[in-house]
């Protein structure tokens, strides 16, 4: 796998930059997904759910293409690809809450989709909860059916697919 150089992103008054994951970033991952997903409202069985099946590892982020965001050296978001089989899915891509709705996670998706491009990855999948999907909608992704969720027994969720041109 080719070596990832860092994106950087002037704001207005703050450098935003995106970098591979490290080993030592596991534990704000954790925080981030966690804080990002508990946004939405979930009670605290699922949450705790989330935090088993969720959990990311260091042996995770060196197996799986892991991407941190980050503001003045503070990491405000990732996303994470797996691929297995030609199957190529968007696993992770959480942001904390403060930032949602600032054009961060369309920063992310952006150098989401030129990573893909790099790697010659024409397409992936994603699985999401319905309060996310018109994000995923807005950057071009389509819903191709629904599965269902590993997170609370009897819920239906949304599975996109996005085509990278």
């Amino acid at each position: 796998m080719r070596k990832v150089k860092e994106k950087v992103i002037v704001g207005e008054k703050t450098m935003y930059y995106i970098r591979p994951a490290e080993k030592n970033d596991v534990e704000e991952l954790n925080r981030v997904a966690y804080e990002s997903e508990a946004y939405w409202g979930y009670d605290l069985e699922y949450m705790k759910r989330f935090e088993e099946i969720y959990r990311i590892t260091e042996d995770y982020i060196i197996a799986n293409p892991t991407f941190v965001f980050l503001e003045t050296n503070r990491i405000i978001g990732f996303y994470s690809l797996l691929v297995h089989d030609n199957k190529p899915e968007l696993e992770l891509f959480y942001i904390k809450p403060q930032y949602i709705g600032k054009g961060y996670g369309k920063e992310m998706w952006n150098h989401l989709i030129d990573y893909c491009k790099r790697m010659d990855i024409k397409f992936f999948y994603l699985v999401t909860s319905p309060q996310a999907k018109g994000f995923y909608e807005k950057m071009g992704a389509v819903v191709i059916d629904e599965v269902d969720s590993l997170l609370r027994e009897g819920r239906k969720i949304p599975r996109l697919k996005f085509e990278v041109f």
